[in-house]
């Protein structure tokens, strides 16, 4: 079984439930090898100076930003870790939306939550809420020193998390010339649509994704295959892929008095918010007067 790529909490509210993010695609390309075709070497790429033509060692190697042709500013890690989130380890929901609001150009990848042992029940909880909703969370989580915006989302029996696209990511069709008005602008007559309707209908089908592979990948092997019998050789096969890791789980949790207090927390009035950082800064204030007599009282003891 593949390993988990994250391992965190998926938070909503005052409710936190610790899961796994695991690939949810595989890799199907088939990977090919450059070679010296006079004696069949493989061909070794090298990171060359551009300026004295020599070879750069991993460790003088620095990452920068061509901010002007040829001005260039270098980053150290450090600045590009002071950029991301303080919280590396959450998947916090910022906001539930109706999933049918948002257009196919924002979902790039899917990843499957796993939850970790004595989870399930806020898991559970949270899935089928979505589905009886129509709702998907829309949420931010740091993978590799990286933020991404993404969508949690139930699929069956599991949550899923899909990797968005930043609305700055994204053309504006209105770039582009296409043809817009109704179909009568462009001379298409009534008896065309309705061919195309019948046509349609005729074409209907229930989405089996089992009944779709990937042809040209498949034919690619079997050429593969071919060459390599023709030499006498033998196909490698892969390794079995490692087993999941079981991370420890939390204990039970009052799921009742947590959506309460979530749902009041969003309910509360701004005066209410003012009154109540009001309230917390009071205690700080007599803690600071009651630590300044001491101050003076130890002062004149010292004297």
């Amino acid at each position: 079984m593949a390993r988990p790529i994250w391992s965190g909490t998926l938070s909503f509210g005052l409710l936190n439930i610790p899961v796994q993010l695991m690939p949810g695609t595989r890799g199907t390309d088939l990977s090919f090898r450059m070679l010296d075709a006079r004696d069949k070497s493989p061909i070794r790429y090298e990171r060359v100076n551009a300026e004295t033509g020599e070879e750069v060692p991993w460790k003088d190697v620095v990452k920068a930003f061509e901010y002007d042709k040829g001005s260039y500013v270098v980053l150290e890690q450090e600045d590009i870790r002071s950029a991301a989130p303080e919280s590396h380890d959450a998947i916090e929901v910022e906001a539930f939306v109706d999933a049918e609001a948002i257009g196919p150009q924002y979902f790039e990848k899917p990843y499957v939550l796993v939850p970790a042992k004595k989870a399930e029940k806020g898991y559970v909880l949270l899935r089928e809420t979505l589905k009886n909703t129509g709702r998907l969370g829309i949420a931010r989580v740091v993978v590799r020193s990286r933020e991404h915006l993404c969508a949690v989302l139930p699929q069956g029996d599991a949550l899923l998390l899909v990797m968005m696209r930043y609305p700055q990511e994204l053309v504006d069709i209105g770039d582009y010339a296409l043809p817009a008005g109704q179909a009568g602008d462009y001379r298409v007559s009534q008896r065309e649509m309705q061919m195309a309707e019948a046509l349609i209908a005729s074409m209907e089908s229930d989405w089996k994704p089992a009944g779709y592979k990937d042809e040209f990948r498949a034919r690619l092997h079997k050429v593969i295959e071919k060459r390599i019998k023709a030499k006498g050789g033998k196909v490698r096969r892969s390794l079995e892929e490692p087993a999941l890791r079981e991370d420890a789980a939390t204990n039970v949790v009052d799921f009742m008095s947590l959506l309460q207090q979530s749902i009041d927390a969003k309910r509360r009035t701004p005066a209410r918010k003012a009154a109540a950082k009001t309230a917390e800064k009071k205690p700080a204030a007599k803690k600071s007067k009651a630590a300044t007599k001491r101050a003076v009282k130890k002062a004149k003891s010292a004297r």
